[in-house]
Parts: structure tokens; C-alpha cells; sequence
């Protein structure tokens, strides 16, 4: 073996054997850690990074030619998916510091809310909204513009006041609300194509407790004349149906608790009646995994969510999209939707409608409008919903309904971009901070252009 050769082999031994863990790909892991949370997809490479620092992340960023982030892995499509590296920052998952003057938190780019939420209230602060699962990362929802409900609550996106991430070059940015203005209103929700989120600052307010109140059987006349008064009876307020028999099958009303006030609840909401024992939003799961309800007080993060932080919300056996209609128009899309029912119910675990209030986010589905959104908890048979998607989407098309950017959707790439008012200037921020496009994927060349 002559010099040259001896020491590439050298070399490629040292490499393989002494290469810090956190750099080397992890290969050959079991088959679930390679899918999402839902099991419906998986992920195009086995090359999955797990920095424990920054600097970690600035060298596995400046390493790969082609990454993708990967958060807690709940979207259900390819938007994190990346035929050559992924990375997952959950390592980085502490609270950096509370600002009690500015009235901020900062918080390390992996933190999901279920972990930053406990330490917060303790320290006498709360975030404005929750999703239904607090097992979500802060940094993937505020990529996906992620929500909770209520008329007043924007996505969760909308709590972010700065942002810092690793860019292309292995190089640490940030941006913040103060001081860059219109710019960081279209890097907040990235869809992951920035770069790799590394910190986030978000708006906190005093901390408050809440109680939970279902109701049953909400006659759809009810809810159709007396819309906007339901979905604001609380601060957070969502409605879930099957499309069947004319009604609502559960109204969960969240408020919150004033010091002194009653705990005494009403038998009736607008001709549906009260609840009496937890529920969850199918019927015949069992409640166990949901947040407390019946009216008794506990704290914002403990209600806010539909599920709590201790058990997963359920097998994962499921598929979901979701899409966003104006709120001017959300009981004519509602009734749109009764009557394609026969196509709809088959193939449906549940449905979920909720609020969310207009934003400035370029990438949000909420960007200048406040929306109604339309979830559905599909069964998980995608052959089928791939004929169904597109009845609901030309239904809901007359209202220039918009998809979750991580949720499944048949769309056309042409009809989804005419959607989005702001989308020529992000692709100029894709250019100005990836033109190589290092963190980009098919998911977003196909969808963003």
C-alpha cells in the first residue's frame, strides 16, 4: 500500500470511529423512529442529526449540502422529509430566560410546549394560546403557523417576538419584531426553509387558570344562527361533529376563572346540555388521556390543550387535514360541508371547528383575515382520502379555503399559491438567506415554487 492510500484509509477509520456522536448520522434505528408521529409517512433517509449544542448545529449545518429540520413529528406530509440529512434539535430544550420587565420568554430552538409551559406558570407567566396537544415543539409551530382557539387568539406563530437561527452558511442570525419589522413578519412562519431554529423569543402575560365546560347535541340551527355569539362564549372554544344527524356532537368552552366567581354551570348552551363526565371528542374513546373538564378550575396549560402532556392523545392511527375559510363566511362552509356528509362520514373519525384571529405573518393562513378552521381526524386509509380531499377542497373552494401547511391536502401547488397574498416575498427571503437552497425540499418546491 504506497503513502497516498494508506493515509485515506487512516483517515476514513479516524473519521468513522472518533467522529463526535452527535455527527454521524443515526443509522439502522428501529422503523418507528423513521415515520411520523401517525405512522402514514416515512421519511426518505435515515441520516437523522441530534446536536446537544449550537455550535453542534452550526457544524452539522455547514457538513450537509441538503438538510431538513425535524421537529416532534406531527405533520402528517413531506415537510420535513429530505432524501439526504435531517436534523432534530430536542436537545436544545431549556428555558434561556424570563424577562419579566419586557414580559418575554426565551426559550432553546427543541423546547415543546408540554415542557416549557410547567416552568412558566410557576414563575407566575403564561403563553396566550395552546394547540390541542401540548407535545409539540414551540419552534415547528411556529413554522407551520400552528393554532389553538378563540376569536381574539392569533396561531401561536403570533407570540414570537425574535427569532434566531443557523442560516446556510453555519452562521448565527436573528431576527426580532422591534427591530426588523416587516422582515421578521415573514420569517416567523419559515416553514422550515430559513434554516435551523435555534431560539425564540415569545410574549408572556400573567399567568391564569381556566375551566373547561362540555356541551352536548348542539342543534345545527343553533349553531348556524348563533355562530359568532357560540365561538366567543369563551376564550377558546371548538366544536366537533361528524357531519350527522343536523347537530354538534360536543361544545368545549373554555374560560377563564375569575377570583370568587361561581363554579356553578349552566344545564343548557344554546339548546345542547350539559356534559356529565369528561369526554373525549369521540364518544367512545375513553377520557382518561384528555384535559380536566366540568367546570373545575386548574391552570391555562392544563386546560387550554385538548390532551394532556402525560399521555399520548391516542394510538396515532389516524390522518388529519384541515382547512381555513374567512370567519364571515365559516357557517356557509360549515353547511357546505353537512351536505357532501355521505362523502365525508365514512371515512371520518371527527371533526373540529375553531377560530383563530387575523395576523401579520406572510406565510400564515390568518395573514389580515380572521378564519375559521375545519379539521378533520381521518381513518387512516389514504387510498380513500385521496378521492375524498378533493370533493371537500372544491366545496370549500368558493370560500378560497387555505390548507395546514402540515396537514394533508390535495391542492394544486397553482391554486395554493394564487392563495397567499405575500408568498413573491417570501420567495425573495428564501433568496436572500438560502439561495443555494440548502433547506429547501420537494415539499417546498412544489408548494412555495
Amino acid at each position: 500500500m504506497n503513502k497516498r492510500a494508506f493515509l485515506k484509509q487512516s483517515l476514513a477509520l479516524a473519521t468513522g470511529s472518533f467522529m463526535a456522536p452527535w455527527m454521524r448520522p443515526l443509522m439502522g434505528e428501529q422503523p418507528e423512529a423513521r415515520t411520523n408521529w401517525a405512522g402514514n409517512f416515512q421519511y426518505s433517509t435515515e441520516n437523522l442529526y441530534q446536536p446537544k449544542t449550537v455550535e453542534e448545529v452550526q457544524d452539522v449545518v455547514k457538513k450537509c449540502k441538503k438538510l431538513r429540520g425535524l421537529g416532534t413529528r406531527h405533520c402528517f406530509n413531506r415537510i420535513a422529509d429530505s432524501p439526504a440529512n435531517q436534523i432534530s434539535v430536542r436537545e436544545l430544550n431549556k428555558v434561556v430566560n424570563i424577562d419579566r420587565q419586557a414580559s418575554a420568554v426565551t426559550v432553546e430552538g427543541g423546547i415543546s410546549y408540554g415542557q416549557l409551559c410547567p416552568p412558566l406558570h410557576e414563575a407566575g407567566y403564561a403563553l396566550h394560546n395552546l394547540a390541542s396537544l401540548p407535545h409539540i415543539s414551540v419552534a415547528g409551530a411556529c413554522a407551520t403557523a400552528t393554532h389553538g382557539s378563540g376569536v381574539k387568539n392569533g396561531n401561536l406563530a403570533t407570540a414570537a417576538r425574535a427569532i434566531e437561527w443557523v442560516d446556510a452558511n453555519g452562521e448565527l442570525f436573528a431576527l426580532s419584531r422591534e427591530k426588523n419589522g416587516d422582515r421578521f413578519q415573514g420569517a416567523v412562519v419559515s416553514l422550515g426553509a430559513l434554516g435551523i431554529v435555534t431560539k425564540l423569543t415569545l410574549d408572556v402575560q400573567p399567568t391564569f387558570f381556566m375551566k373547561q365546560v362540555v356541551y352536548r347535541n348542539l342543534p345545527l340551527k343553533a349553531l348556524t344562527t348563533n355562530f359568532l355569539a357560540i365561538v366567543s362564549s369563551g376564550y377558546s372554544v371548538s366544536l366537533f361533529t361528524d357531519w350527522q344527524n343536523q347537530n354538534v356532537s360536543q361544545v368545549w368552552i373554555k374560560s377563564r376563572v375569575a377570583e370568587g366567581e361561581s363554579s356553578q354551570l349552566a344545564p343548557e348552551f344554546y339548546g345542547a346540555t350539559l356534559a356529565t363526565k369528561n369526554l373525549h371528542p369521540i364518544e367512545n374513546l375513553s377520557a382518561e388521556n384528555c384535559t380536566e373538564q366540568m367546570g373545575v378550575p386548574g391552570p391555562w396549560y392544563e386546560r387550554l390543550p385538548h390532551f394532556r402532556m402525560g399521555f399520548t392523545p391516542s394510538n396515532g392511527h389516524e390522518l388529519q387535514s384541515e382547512y381555513f375559510v374567512p370567519l364571515e363566511d365559516a357557517v356557509e362552509a360549515i353547511l357546505a360541508v353537512y351536505r357532501i356528509n355521505e362523502a365525508v362520514y365514512p371515512h371520518l373519525l371527527i371533526s373540529e371547528i375553531r377560530t383563530i384571529a387575523a395576523d401579520t405573518l406572510w406565510m400564515s393562513p390568518c395573514y389580515r383575515q380572521a378564519r375559521a378552521a375545519i379539521h378533520f381526524t381521518w381513518k387512516p386509509d389514504w387510498d380513500a382520502l385521496k378521492q375524498v380531499l378533493p370533493v371537500v377542497e372544491q366545496t370549500l373552494a368558493p370560500f378560497r379555503a387555505r390548507p395546514h401547511w402540515g396537514k394533508l391536502f390535495t391542492m394544486s401547488p397553482a391554486h395554493l399559491q394564487s392563495l397567499i397574498e405575500r408568498l413573491p416575498d417570501f420567495r425573495q427571503l428564501l433568496e436572500h438567506y438560502d439561495p443555494q437552497g440548502k433547506f429547501r425540499n420537494e415539499f417546498i418546491d412544489v408548494n412555495v415554487g
